[in-house]
């Protein structure tokens, strides 16, 4: 059953494919932004899906996020994601990102409950 208070942390290594040059985000071997919301979004996407009813998933719909200090290449990366406002198929979750103790991201974030079928089937 979803309901607020849900909760998951997802965790990463950052490797070289993670970082802003790879991902074309920046010219420095630190840990990507898109790589920090990706893993974000994994997080608020597994807090939930165990709840959800069969042939329905979220997608992602809107983000605010802070990236606040950078991180080095083999680092070990937290993010966790707590449900915290449930608006009939939208679910608004807040986000943090840790290097160790240290928060290294924060913001808020929105995905939308679809049916997987119907959802593909409309593009």
């Amino acid at each position: 059953m979803l309901k607020e208070g849900l909760t998951h942390t997802s965790e990463v290594l950052i490797s070289p494919m993670l970082t802003a040059i790879a991902m074309g985000s920046g010219d420095l071997d630190v840990f990507a932004t898109p790589a920090m919301v990706a893993l974000m979004e994994n997080a608020a996407m597994k807090a939930v899906k165990d709840e959800l009813d069969e042939g329905y998933t979220t997608v992602g719909a809107h983000l605010d996020i802070s990236h606040l200090r950078p991180s080095k290449r083999d680092k070990h990366i937290t993010a966790t994601a707590t449900l915290i406002k449930i608006d009939g198929k939208k679910l608004y979750f807040n986000v943090e990102a840790h290097e160790g103790e240290n928060l290294i991201g924060k913001g808020t974030h929105m995905r939308v409950i679809v049916h997987k079928e119907s959802f593909l089937k409309n593009l």
